[in-house]
């Protein structure tokens, strides 16, 4: 019988290849922004071997449940939210990312927002484009600096989440000559043996901020990591980037917080509810909003994609996936049945 993958949508060409190798694959959606809806996924899945999905489309239970011949997902993302986890290795499935590649492209996104803020950059380019330009003036697009700059005074960064993305972009503000702090509880021991950088509680880093970039999961502790008393918190001349997962951000209060000039801008690259922003959000001057490219290099999204048919062809062969983030279900018995062992 011939192997099958089932492919919600088509991945960069250096894992397209790889992932048709000797298999029939079955693509659910050509277009890069055509959604997959739940029901072409429920209907095609039962005949698949093994899943490769993206972080887009919602991989539940049920979805998991009907995959009888299942052996595997490979998500071609880092996170992994989109994936019921737990049911997956109830149900003795492997499932895998593709962690650590985008590391540095995110980072240098995230930077690049920074400085797109600071420095009114897309403001500044319609301006220019519509033909607004008439005679230089001295408060021409006024912005902030991000070095020393005219008060010679460091300027200070906010890191929420002091993992690889976090730590990439700690590096980049060193040439800034910037003062770092870093709030990540679990990682504290790093941080404070980190020469550069200074662990600090919430407070103290909204409070003492110039700017905010977050680098953090999502989960409990961390949904509306970023709500109106956080806002509140925050100086005036701050600005905030945001390119780990949306729901970190209440979306409306940071909407209200722009709007009233609690903090002086942000850059966005993820949403609340993506595609969707809040309403109000998209007429503010004073935030730049990105369509979710924070990995969007050529290199790296063709290295995310190559990974992910790696470990499709893993799943496939019953073996063991190299970015596998449920490891425990190689010895659960449900695997060995689904596996025929």
């Amino acid at each position: 019988m011939t192997s099958r993958i089932l492919a919600t949508r088509r991945l960069p060409d250096a894992g397209w290849e790889i992932l048709r190798k000797g298999v029939a694959v079955t693509l659910l959606a050509e277009k890069d922004d055509e959604l997959v809806p739940r029901e072409r996924i429920l209907a095609a899945i039962p005949e698949a071997d093994v899943l490769v999905s993206l972080l887009t489309e919602t991989i539940d239970k049920e979805i998991l449940e009907a995959g009888k011949r299942l052996r595997g997902v490979a998500n071609m993302a880092v996170g992994f939210n989109n994936i019921d986890v737990p049911a997956a290795t109830a149900l003795g499935l492997p499932v895998s990312n593709t962690p650590g590649v985008l590391t540095d492209t995110t980072a240098d996104l995230a930077f690049a927002l920074l400085l797109a803020v600071a420095r009114n950059l897309v403001p500044s380019d319609r301006y220019m484009r519509e033909g607004k330009f008439k005679l230089w003036g001295p408060s021409l697009f006024l912005g902030a600096d991000v070095s020393r700059g005219g008060d010679g005074r460091p300027k200070t960064l906010g890191i929420v989440g002091f993992g690889r993305i976090g730590q990439a972009v700690f590096r980049r503000a060193q040439g800034f000559d910037m003062r770092v702090l870093a709030f990540d509880p679990p990682l504290k021991a790093l941080i404070d043996k980190t020469g550069g950088v200074e662990y600090a509680d919430f407070a103290t880093l909204l409070a003492e901020s110039d700017f905010i970039t977050l680098h953090t999961d999502l989960n409990p502790s961390t949904r509306h990591l970023f709500d109106e008393r956080a806002f509140d918190s925050m100086k005036p001349n701050a600005i905030l980037v945001n390119t780990s997962r949306g729901p970190v951000v209440d979306e409306a209060a940071l909407v209200e917080a722009l709007k009233e000039g609690k903090i002086a801008g942000a850059g966005l690259d993820v949403y609340e509810d993506e595609p969707r922003m809040a309403p109000g959000l998209a007429e503010l001057e004073n935030v730049i909003v990105l369509p979710h490219i924070a990995s969007a290099s050529r290199d790296t999204r063709n290295k995310m994609a190559t990974m992910c048919a790696e470990n499709a062809a893993a799943h496939l062969m019953g073996i063991r996936a190299p970015n596998c983030v449920n490891p425990e279900v190689y010895e659960a018995e449900a695997y060995r049945k689904r596996a025929g062992r």
